[in-house]
């Protein structure tokens, strides 16, 4: 797909982060912006940020977890600028949950699946629709991770299993596009290759009143600054991603039509050949032994 001045992207998750970087380039390639987020303050600064910097921009609150908020949105982006080009289901969050999956709260899972895969069926169902019927080419790209979408962390099991999710849900939609030979491409991104600075470590600041935690934590939720500090500590450097860097990659791929928007990576290629090989050989999933042992 060909990205052009004039065009419109709607980004959820857009206030910060990986959303808000992608909203800022595609305003630099001249689009307009649709800027989707559940942080009011958040989206109203970005959105100035953007106006300033010479962009049309759309900001709405929105819940994507709501079936009702998400088809509300692609109502306000098609009236204010009478299409949409790209879509990017990109809102997510973490859990919170602790310990072994079977001592997990049931509300851990409901709130993850509703924002993380709910979220990008809601995005899919409001807008893909309207974009197939504009006749015009157009682009959805779905936020996955390496974290599920290639092989789990155990130790965020909630969060992989959503993204493994999404994997499957936009392998779905790519079929089911060319099936209809629709010149609306798809594509899963896997932000990366390393370590990102996102709001995703702070995402209970927003967990809704419906999906709250029925006991207290047994421990603190961590900071990223923390985390990172107790890594340092142990003698173990983390190298990180600029969000800039994933902005690009979507931009690049959508351009080059790429399903699989995932960074090179030695340490992705080879969890990819050991799962791929796990299989292939009916064994057990070995890429997970060092979780095990622990």
């Amino acid at each position: 797909m060909e990205l052009r001045a004039g065009q419109t992207a709607v980004v959820t998750g857009a206030a910060s982060g990986i959303g808000l970087a992608m909203a800022r380039r595609f305003a630099d390639e001249g689009l307009k912006v649709v800027l989707a987020d559940v942080e009011e303050g958040a989206l109203g600064k970005a959105a100035t940020e953007l106006r300033e910097g010479g962009a049309q921009v759309l900001a709405r609150v929105v819940d994507v977890s709501e079936r009702d908020s998400v088809r509300e949105l692609a109502d306000a982006a098609y009236d204010a600028f009478g299409a949409v080009h790209v879509l990017c289901n990109n809102a997510g969050v973490g859990s919170g949950a602790e310990g072994r999956m079977w001592e997990h709260e049931p509300n851990d899972w409901k709130w993850a699946f509703a924002v993380n895969v709910w979220g990008v069926f809601h995005g899919i169902q409001a807008f893909v629709p309207r974009m197939l019927a504009g006749g015009e080419p157009g682009h959805v790209v779905n936020t996955s991770s390496g974290d599920g979408g290639i092989a789990p962390l155990p130790t965020a099991s909630v969060y992989a299993v959503t993204k493994a999710a999404v994997v499957t849900m936009t392998e779905s939609l790519y079929a089911h596009l060319k099936a209809e030979q629709a010149q609306v491409g798809a594509s899963v991104l896997f932000p990366g290759p390393h370590m990102l600075r996102t709001g995703l470590w702070e995402s209970h600041r927003n967990r809704p009143s419906r999906y709250a935690k029925e006991r207290p934590r047994r421990t603190p939720y961590r900071s990223l600054d923390q985390w990172e500090a107790a890594m340092k500590e142990a003698g173990q450097e983390i190298a990180f991603t600029p969000v800039e860097e994933v902005a690009g990659v979507v931009v690049d791929g959508i351009r080059a039509d790429r399903f699989w928007m995932l960074p090179e990576s030695e340490h992705s290629d080879r969890q990819i050949r050991a799962r791929s090989q796990s299989m292939l050989d009916r064994s057990h999933p070995s890429y997970l032994e060092k979780f095990i042992l622990d």
